[in-house]
């Protein structure tokens, strides 16, 4: 039976999170719905946990924005703002999709995404990640780092 993660290994797991294959409704965008709702989880509890705090604005969320020409922290604001107003997701996503550039590249971008970890070096990094895991048998069979997401999050087996 092939390993499942050391509980705790990769610190605390939000199960609250969208899927990292779950597209964003407006756009059409992988990763946007994990990103809103990281933005959310830190309007609403002040932070996020070490593990993912230490990525949040940064890695995959960061990639993002810099194929959508935005900086992370505008997206940020618009997701606390909408909050703090008490406005829904159409108002939300409506400004969105006013800091966005009219062409998402939307094939460009959830290609790539899904990718993520294709490389030499990128393989050398989930090696790294499933071994801390305790899950070096499964080296070869997570191949990306949207895989891993899953893997760690529980939506992978």
């Amino acid at each position: 039976m092939p390993s499942k993660p050391i509980p705790g290994s990769s610190g605390e797991v939000l199960t609250c999170l969208p899927s990292a294959y779950v597209p964003h409704a407006a756009t059409g965008l992988l990763h946007l719905p994990r990103f809103l709702a990281k933005c959310e989880y830190v309007k609403k509890h002040g932070a996020l946990p070490a593990s993912y705090a230490k990525n949040y604005q940064r890695g995959m969320d960061r990639f993002l924005c810099q194929h959508l020409g935005v900086e992370p922290a505008a997206v940020e604001k618009i997701v606390h703002e909408c909050l703090e107003a008490g406005q829904d997701e159409a108002e939300r996503d409506r400004q969105l999709r006013v800091l966005f550039p009219a062409d998402l590249r939307v094939a460009a971008w959830n290609r790539d995404y899904v990718q993520k970890g294709m490389t030499p070096g990128g393989r050398e990094f989930l090696a790294e990640a499933l071994t801390a895991m305790g899950c070096a048998d499964r080296v070869g069979q997570i191949v990306s780092v949207v895989d891993l997401i899953e893997f760690d999050e529980g939506r992978l087996a």
